[in-house]
C-alpha cells in the first residue's frame, strides 16, 4: 500500500500519492469510475480536484456520495473575486454531492495582479474564509505555477496562514539554480509553520512538442515507460519525505505513478546520476526549462 503520513496540520494522515482529479477532465462517467476503483485498490485517500477540471467534479460526485468519509476531499476556486469565488465554492459542493469540503484553494494564483486581487479587500480569500466560518470548508489552501511559484507562495504566506500550497517539482525542473534556490526557502517556511507542500508535475518528460501530437491528457509531456515513471516518481518521493504528489492528470498513466508510489521505501530514492542517466536515455529532449 501507499505509504501515509500527517496531512499538515489538519489532523488528517493522507496517502503520499494524492488522487489528482485533473485527469477526470475529460472523461466518460464509466472511465472514472474504472479509475476511482484503481484509486481504492491503491488505498489513496486524499482527492484533489478543482472547478475548472471540466467534468471532474461531476465524475466524482457519485463517488462522495456513497465513499465520502473515506476520502480527505479538495478542490479549488480559480475566480479572484469574492462574489465570483463564494458561488464557485457552492457550486462545487454541488457537483461533489457533498456538504463539505476539507480544503478550498485559490487556484493558480500566477500574476501580479490576480494576487492582489485574490488576496485583497473583496478577493477570493475573504470567500474561502467565510466558507471555514459557515463550516462549508475546513481548510484553506493556494497554488501556483510556473518558475515564480515559490516566491509567490511565500508572498502568501506572509499575507494569510494558507493550510496548504501547492507548486511544480521534478527533478528536471531542480536542475535550474534559481527555481531549486526558491523551492528550498519555501520548504523551510512550510516546514517551520506546519504548511503542506503538495508537488505537481513529479512525472514530466518536458514541454510538449508544439508539432507533436498530445498522447495524454497533461499539461505537459509525461514519462509513459513503467522504469521511467518509477524513477521520476520515487526520487520526488524520496528528496521531499514530508511533501505529497498529485498523481499524474492522466486516466492511464495514473496506474503506473500509483505502482510506482507502491511499497515505497527511502531505499528506492534514485540517485542523481541515475536520473542524469534517465534524461540522456530521452532522445532529444533537454533540460526543462
Amino acid at each position: 500500500m501507499i505509504a501515509s503520513i500527517p496531512f499538515g496540520r489538519t489532523g488528517h494522515n493522507s496517502t503520499r500519492t494524492l488522487f489528482g482529479a485533473a485527469a477526470f477532465s475529460d472523461v466518460t462517467q464509466a472511465e472514472a469510475d474504472r479509475t476511482m476503483e484503481i484509486v481504492m485498490k491503491y488505498g489513496v485517500n486524499h482527492i484533489d480536484t478543482a472547478a475548472s477540471y471540466g467534468d471532474a467534479e461531476l465524475r466524482l460526485g457519485p463517488w462522495m456520495e456513497k465513499y465520502r468519509s473515506q476520502f480527505f476531499l479538495a478542490s479549488k476556486t480559480g475566480d479572484r473575486s469574492y462574489a465570483a469565488a463564494r458561488d464557485s465554492i457552492h457550486r462545487s459542493l454541488d457537483r461533489l454531492r457533498t456538504q463539505r469540503l476539507d480544503l478550498i484553494q485559490l487556484h493558480a494564483v500566477i500574476e501580479e495582479a490576480e494576487w492582489q486581487e485574490a488576496l485583497g479587500p473583496g478577493g477570493a480569500l475573504e470567500a474561502a474564509i467565510e466558507a471555514r466560518e459557515q463550516g462549508l470548508v475546513r481548510f484553506i489552501g493556494i497554488t501556483s505555477h510556473t518558475l515564480t511559484a515559490p516566491k509567490m507562495h511565500m508572498r502568501s504566506l506572509e499575507r494569510f496562514a494558507f493550510d496548504s500550497v501547492l507548486l511544480p517539482y521534478s527533478f528536471m525542473l531542480m536542475q535550474n539554480a534559481e527555481y531549486a534556490a526558491d523551492f528550498n526557502a519555501l520548504k523551510a517556511v512550510c516546514e517551520q509553520r506546519g504548511v503542506v507542500m503538495q508537488l505537481i508535475k513529479t512525472n514530466q518528460r518536458r514541454k510538449w512538442d508544439g508539432d507533436g501530437p498530445h498522447f495524454a491528457a497533461t499539461w505537459y509531456e509525461p514519462f509513459t515507460d513503467p522504469d521511467a515513471v518509477k524513477q521520476a516518481v520515487r526520487w520526488a518521493l524520496g528528496t521531499q519525505p514530508g511533501a505529497f504528489l498529485n498523481t499524474s492528470g492522466d486516466i492511464h498513466v495514473l496506474p503506473l505513478f500509483l505502482e510506482a508510489a507502491n511499497d515505497f521505501t527511502p531505499a528506492m530514492t534514485p540517485s542523481a546520476e541515475q536520473m542524469h542517466a534517465l534524461i540522456q536515455q530521452q532522445e532529444g529532449v533537454p533540460l526543462w526549462p
